[in-house]
Order: structure tokens, then C-alpha cells, then sequence
């Protein structure tokens, strides 16, 4: 009965309840007007507009960069807010720790993000 109690409270207190619950990255959708940009998250490729692209959640979002033919590119990062799961953590100050290291105790709002390209001039 001693063995289970501890390893009940063990499970309690060193859980991160928003890396578990929502996990460490989220999908977003990308759309432009006019349709067709090519998205890279970071530099790295992730198709083209409209798309839905997963991204690593943190205090700061990554940096999302489009490009189209005729078009000047556009960079910026989609904003972050708190992660009301990680709430859940009030037990344990460990739990916190993991949700803040992984990214899991932000999560990404608005979920779609409808951008404009300006026109080369």
C-alpha cells in the first residue's frame, strides 16, 4: 500500500500536464492573398499556401517566411499565448519546469493566419 500511495504521488508531482495533455507542437494555418506562397518555417520548406504546418511551441514562435513570384516576401512569427492546461500543474514545481522547457506551457492563437503579399514594386 506504501509502494503504491509513493508512487502515486510521484506520478502526480513530476508530471507535466500541458506536455502531456496538448503536447509540444501544434498545427497552424497558413493562408495568402493571392493564394500559391511558398512557406519555410525556420528556412526549412513546408509547401505551399493555403497550407497547415506544424510548429514547435515556445515563448516566441518560429519565424515563418513567404514567398511568391511578383510578390515581396513576408516574415513573422506567429504569436504565442499561455497554455491554460499547464494550470493543472499547481502540485508539482517540476511539472512547471518541463511544460516551460518543452514550449508546452504556450500554445499558438490565433490558429489561422491570413496574410496579404504586397506586390513588388
Amino acid at each position: 500500500m506504501k509502494k503504491i500511495l509513493l508512487l502515486s504521488l510521484s506520478v502526480i508531482t513530476l508530471t507535466s500536464c500541458a506536455t502531456l495533455f496538448t503536447g509540444t507542437k501544434q498545427t497552424v494555418t497558413i493562408k495568402t492573398f493571392p493564394e500559391g506562397a511558398k512557406v519555410e518555417v525556420d528556412g526549412l520548406d513546408r509547401g505551399i499556401t493555403p497550407v497547415a504546418v506544424r510548429l514547435k511551441k515556445g515563448f516566441s514562435g518560429q519565424t515563418v517566411t513567404l514567398k511568391k513570384e511578383g510578390y515581396e516576401f513576408k516574415m513573422f512569427q506567429p504569436e504565442t499565448t499561455f497554455n491554460p492546461v499547464s494550470v493543472l500543474n499547481f502540485i508539482g514545481i517540476i511539472g512547471w519546469g518541463v511544460d516551460a522547457a518543452t514550449g508546452a506551457m504556450m500554445k499558438y492563437d490565433p490558429k489561422v493566419y491570413e496574410i496579404t503579399l504586397d506586390p513588388k514594386k
